[in-house]
């Protein structure tokens, strides 16, 4: 049988489930681009195509490339291509995408068979004992770490018959402020950097953005390149690993809540928090672009704004402290970070983004409640202890050693290269803030 594996979020060959089906068939490889890709920054637009580049190194055919479903359809009937497997994917937007693909599929007499999921436990499946999905975390994980994961699949492309199927080829990247480190081989080689240097410390160096302490595999999820179930068969039982284990889970629980919510990709979980009083942003443009560029006079909060600008990624610690600058100190809608976020953020997951963004707004599920308010100066001292984060990325702060440069306005030369003041204060905003949180209640 002639059959198409369409890659989408699963840009790997090993530990692949739709792709060992298709591979037990003649098979031919196919990815269709996302409808805004000419819309994206050269970040997250070349970010994708160094996933693609490397994804065809292992494909023993060329990956034929389209715009959209409409031209892969035709190419499938003129091949006549009887089935077509896929990953089956989650999110709000690739459901809708999917459903769109099934019916041109059916249309023309193409099987679509999805197959397993870019999830070590597949959205849906977690519930409580009356069938309901779960809304809290903890209970969350203690019935998924539950559900027996099986071992990584080996996938062997040499031994498949393999044919050309005709199409656009992958795009040429743009200039780009980074280049990106991508691919199923780096991801795997990435992994086991990780168990050797870093596993063992990552419960107490994880919050460090001064530190290597993460694993650096987000953007390897986020487009597929590495199973979960892969990186979870690697971990031990330490309480460290145990710690990473969690956050592989607190990945999985948003997108099943994403999944049995799918509005809250850019809706408020918690509809209570859509009445609170948020400032227009297009009143206060200068304020948001301060946020955006770096330039709030908050250093913990300009080095994680400029991490971001300059290479498409940033430390989790930092997402938390930008966001609840913006919601609570700004004090504006957490979908106007959510959107800045998705533009230039190599390993944009639309799960986590969203649900990050409204845990930290405290709208979401299991959220941070709203009046935790993120004071970025102490945030700083906390997790940048010396400032080797901060001057990393702001250089008109590199003058001043230690931690003195979370407070740059203390000193007498502190704003002399050109730093800003603070845009705001933030006692004052904080009690704005917390009062707006009342008026919900009045």
């Amino acid at each position: 049988m002639k059959v198409v594996h369409l890659f989408t979020r699963d840009l790997r060959v090993q530990d692949n489930e739709a792709l060992t089906l298709a591979a037990d068939h003649e098979v031919a490889f196919a990815f269709c681009l996302p409808a805004d890709f000419a819309k994206l920054l050269p970040i997250r637009s070349n970010s994708l195509i160094a996933s693609l580049a490397a994804l065809q190194q292992d494909l023993p055919s060329q990956l034929a490339v389209f715009k959209n479903i409409e031209e892969l359809v035709a190419a499938l009937v003129e091949a006549q291509v009887e089935a077509v497997y896929m990953t089956r994917n989650f999110d709000t937007n690739a459901m809708l995408w999917q459903s769109q693909l099934a019916e041109a599929l059916f249309g023309a007499g193409i099987a679509l068979k999805l197959v397993g999921s870019n999830y070590a436990v597949e959205p849906g499946t977690v519930r409580k004992d009356d069938g309901n999905p779960l809304r809290v975390y903890t209970p969350f994980y203690r019935r998924w770490s539950q559900v027996p994961v099986p071992a990584p699949l080996k996938v062997d492309l040499d031994a498949a018959k393999s044919w050309q199927l005709k199409g656009g080829s992958i795009p040429e990247a743009t200039e780009s402020p980074v280049k990106i480190r991508a691919g199923e081989r780096y991801a795997l080689r990435t992994l086991e950097r990780f168990m050797v240097s870093r596993a063992a410390s990552y419960d107490t160096l994880r919050d460090r953005s001064d530190l290597g302490g993460t694993s650096h595999l987000s953007h390897a999820l986020a487009h597929g390149e590495i199973h979960p179930r892969t990186i979870l068969y690697r971990l031990g039982s330490s309480a460290s690993e145990e710690v990473f284990r969690k956050e592989i889970a607190w990945r999985e629980f948003y997108a099943d809540v994403l999944f049995h919510n799918p509005h809250t990709l850019n809706e408020y979980f918690d509809l209570k928090y859509a009445r609170l009083r948020y400032d227009d942003p297009s009143e206060k443009q200068a304020l948001l672009a301060a946020w955006k560029e770096g330039k709030t006079g908050f250093p913990m909060v300009d080095a994680a704004m400029r991490q971001l600008r300059s290479t498409g990624w940033m430390h989790n610690r930092a997402r938390m402290i930008v966001a609840s600058f913006l919601v609570k100190d700004l004090h504006f809608e957490w979908q106007v970070g959510a959107r800045h976020f998705e533009e230039h953020l190599t390993d944009f997951d639309p799960a986590s983004n969203s649900h990050g963004w409204q845990w930290t707004a405290g709208c979401g599920t299991d959220a941070s409640p709203f009046f935790r308010v993120f004071n970025p100066i102490t945030q700083g001292e906390k997790f940048d202890p010396q400032g080797d984060y901060v001057r990393r990325y702001i250089p008109e702060l590199a003058h001043i050693p230690g931690k003195a440069v979370h407070q740059p306005w203390l000193l007498v030369d502190g704003l002399a290269n050109g730093y800003p003041a603070p845009i705001v204060d933030h006692a004052t905003e904080r009690l704005e803030a917390l009062a707006r949180l009342k008026e919900l209640s009045a």
